[in-house]
């Protein structure tokens, strides 16, 4: 079986290695139509179908190694062009993470000598590579096709150290619309301002949507007035990059990641299991294949734990960011917004007693 999923999350929060994922569960194949952008429209079965209208791939270099994503490597030895990398003496580009051990001389960006011990990058943090998407040794076979696919699943999510959960399913399409509304992430170098700072994104479209966002987010609530629910894909909010008090990510990411899409695809299919909570539904104990993965049961379960007093403490900052949009804010935002608040107090009373 074959189930199409779209993604929406800031730069350089891991679209390209989530399009171009090696699986490590055995049995389970990625291929991709893209890795950048999906345009959608209504089928004629009702379903929502995307195609991508780019004709390449346009990654974030630093970070991308073959341990990381080796499709992508695959796709940039040829017919690639390169911005803001180091060069080898050779003439070949390199950048930070490409290697385990940086080569012993390069010119750097801005056509410096550089060496290891220099103290600074040798490659700009928002470096680039970008290639002919039929390149891809995984490219899906209907990446061109004028009638799109019909996508099961839509992911939000953002580079978060705390709080946010590795995967939730929104409750319904308005629920999932408002996730959507209030995506935060930690700022990267592909991003404006300062890094590390936490950043509210509306799917993650701020550097993109060329009108008013309250009109945007409305336009996503009238989808789902407009559709049947039970043809509308399902909405899931991932955090890859959940950290724990060690400072060192909890979840190790990349293939690994197969294991939440392959909840997600159960969960699309009728057969994943789940639990309510107030901020969604998150996978039942043992919901989640973790079979060949050496992770500590504590580690999970904090992984998948609902944090309610830390939402309890961004209500705050998620009313400020919606107040932006004035009277364009949709009224069913607004309510969810005030049913959310409503479960996490129920679950903090629950919790006290």
């Amino acid at each position: 079986k074959k189930a199409y999923v779209a993604a929406a999350v800031p730069s350089a929060c891991g679209k390209t290695n989530l399009a171009m994922m090696n699986p490590t569960l055995p049995g389970w194949k990625i291929e991709t139509v893209g890795d950048d952008i999906a345009w959608m429209k209504f089928g004629v079965d009702g379903r929502l179908y995307a195609i991508n209208p780019e004709y390449g791939f346009f990654g974030v270099a630093p970070g991308t190694s073959v341990k990381s994503n080796p499709n992508a490597m695959r796709s940039i030895e040829s017919n690639a062009i390169f911005t803001n990398c180091a060069l080898t003496p050779d003439g070949d580009v390199w950048w930070e993470e490409m290697s385990d051990a940086p080569p012993a001389h390069l010119t750097d960006w801005l056509r410096r000598p550089w060496t290891p011990d220099a103290g600074r990058r040798s490659s700009h943090p928002n470096a680039r590579f970008t290639a002919p998407a039929r390149q891809c040794p995984v490219i899906s076979p209907d990446w061109e096709n004028p009638a799109g696919v019909p996508i099961s699943a839509i992911l939000f999510g953002g580079r978060r150290a705390g709080v946010v959960p590795l995967v939730n399913e929104a409750l319904s399409w308005r629920h999932g619309t408002f996730l959507g509304s209030i995506m935060s992430s930690e700022t990267t170098a592909a991003a404006t301002g300062a890094v590390g700072t936490l950043r509210h994104d509306p799917f993650a479209m701020l550097p993109f949507c060329g009108y008013h966002m309250g009109d945007y987010f409305a336009h996503w609530l009238k989808i789902g007035d407009r559709a049947d629910a039970r043809k509308l894909p399902q909405i899931y909010y991932v955090n890859w990059f959940r950290k724990g008090a060690d400072g060192q990510f909890m979840w190790p990411g990349y293939g690994e990641n197969s294991r939440v899409l392959k909840w997600v695809f159960e969960r699309v299919i009728g057969t994943g299991k789940a639990v309510d909570t107030p901020i969604g539904r998150l996978p039942a104990p043992g919901a989640l294949d973790i079979s060949g993965l050496r992770i500590a049961d504590d580690r999970l379960a904090e992984l998948l734990r609902v944090d309610v007093e830390g939402w309890i403490a961004e209500l705050p900052g998620i009313r400020t960011h919606l107040e932006k949009f004035g009277s364009r804010l949709p009224l069913g935002l607004r309510d969810e917004l005030v049913g959310l608040e409503k479960r996490l107090q129920a679950a903090a009373v629950g919790a006290g007693r």
